[in-house]
């Protein structure tokens, strides 16, 4: 079986979007040009940020259909996180609450696409 590793977003504008991803991953893109911008995480994923004005085929969906989830270790991980990218700027769609998966907050990217960060509940 295929090897899920890369994730690609449909974005207006791949050099905006890979700024606003160079500063909330704090860390450069491996890959960058007018329509498209890449970066490799830390957990092995390929984010791509491509333009929507040159895929092929072009993408139908909207943003905000999916969501990109970063888990962090705790509670007040969840938090500090919150804090630091709502100090960054970065569009809050739900502040930190507790749900029954555990804390979590929903931020937006500039195109719309959902960032959910959480701290799993304990089993």
């Amino acid at each position: 079986m295929p090897n899920a590793n890369f994730m690609l977003l449909f974005v207006d504008s791949p050099p905006a979007s890979g700024a606003f991803y160079k500063a909330l991953f704090n860390r450069e893109p491996v890959e960058a040009s007018a329509t498209f911008t890449l970066f490799a995480l830390d957990s092995g994923l390929m984010l791509g940020l491509w333009s929507r004005h040159t895929a092929e085929p072009r993408p139908g969906a909207a943003a905000g259909g999916g969501e990109i989830g970063f888990t962090v270790d705790s509670n007040a991980a969840v938090d500090a996180t919150f804090e630091d990218w709502k100090k960054r700027g970065v569009s809050i769609l739900q502040p930190p609450v507790d749900m029954d998966f555990g804390r979590t907050f929903v931020a937006l990217d500039p195109d719309g696409h959902r960032l959910r960060v959480f701290a799993p509940a304990p089993a």
